[in-house]
């Protein structure tokens, strides 16, 4: 059975540990970088429709770094919400320089 974390700082290490190839680390950031900019163009346009693409681009670069990098199965799969916030907070961290693309956790 999975452990089940209380909090999500409790998790985040989990998640980092999850997420150790620069390849995988490297696809979630550029699919968060879309989702923002498919977010933009949505509001941009005035057209909803793009919204759909959210979940696409978004999950779409995580899961192909997890399945053919990683070689693990997505925390999302168990921690749905706390891999959502583990999502933005590792963009974060890779946008600030606080974590590396290149170097494995």
């Amino acid at each position: 059975m999975d452990k089940q974390y209380k909090t999500f700082r409790d998790f985040y290490p989990y998640y980092l540990s999850e997420h150790t190839d620069p390849t995988c680390r490297t696809l979630h950031f550029i699919g968060s970088w879309l989702v923002l900019g498919v977010i933009a163009m949505a509001i941009w346009s005035g057209n909803a429709w793009w919204f759909v693409a959210v979940p696409l681009v978004g999950y779409g670069f995580a899961w192909v770094g997890h399945f053919f990098f990683e070689k693990n199965r997505p925390a999302t799969f168990t921690y749905p919400l706390y891999s959502f916030a583990g999502d933005w907070v590792m963009f974060f961290q890779l946008l600030t320089g606080k974590i590396p693309f290149n170097a494995r956790a």
